[in-house]
């Protein structure tokens, strides 16, 4: 099955990062986000994000563990799922996302599969699932 929605950034707060010896081009950033969704996918998350980011060029690579609440076409629960990506200024690439199996509750217990994550010219930011739920 397939499920869309779009989501806004509700908070981005970056956190501390300690210092390490390896010094490298492009800083290593760790924040925590939390996220709201409308559409067949509708509810809220709450995300730990990490990047290797240049912000004056846009390009860099992140990870995510993000955390969901609410419902996907209609089934409430919760779940987990991890996606990242590469950036070249305008574009990205080698993208990942998974939902993390065994970690669906509620309606969505037994949800696995895949997804991922688009962002408009005007600022429009989409998730999209295709999963299967097995319980």
């Amino acid at each position: 099955m397939r499920a869309t929605g779009t989501f806004e950034v509700a908070n981005f707060t970056p956190a501390a990062v300690p210092s390490g010896d390896v010094k490298t081009a492009v800083p290593v950033g760790v924040a925590t986000m939390t996220k709201t969704f409308a559409g067949d996918i509708s509810g809220r998350s709450s995300t730990l994000f990490t990047a290797a980011y240049d912000q004056t060029t846009g390009v860099g690579t992140y990870v995510a563990m993000e955390s969901f609440e609410g419902s996907i076409d209609g089934l409430e629960g919760a779940f987990n799922f991890a996606h990242s990506a590469t950036t070249l200024g305008d574009n990205r690439e080698a993208e990942f996302f998974v939902i993390v199996p065994g970690s669906g509750t509620g309606d969505l217990t037994g949800i696995t599969g895949t997804g991922g994550l688009s962002i408009e010219a005007d600022g429009t930011h989409t998730l999209w699932l295709n999963y299967e739920k097995t319980s």
